[in-house]
């Protein structure tokens, strides 16, 4: 999972443009909204590119602002999601 979190964490740096943020230096259960200022329009951005990049879809039922509030949230999202295709 360690390996999920970093590259979750390479991804939220490149997707909200996060210049000047080392992604290491995101704690993986640190709230993003009040660490990177992460909102809902950037969560969907988040989404989208969770999407790209583990190619998993992410439905509409599947949302939860509370899911996506941290690193280890969204990388047990996506463990979910990868289990689930295998």
């Amino acid at each position: 999972m360690e390996n999920l979190n970093s590259r979750i964490k390479e991804l939220l740096v490149e997707m909200l443009f996060l210049d000047g943020v080392d992604p290491a230096s995101i704690g993986d259960g640190d709230n993003l909204e009040e660490t990177l200022g992460v909102d809902s329009v950037a969560l969907f951005q988040v989404v989208a590119g969770l999407e790209e990049a583990f190619d998993i879809r992410v439905e509409d039922d599947d949302f939860n602002a509370e899911t996506f509030a941290t690193v280890n949230g969204i990388a047990g999202f996506v463990e979910g999601k990868l289990s689930v295709d295998e």
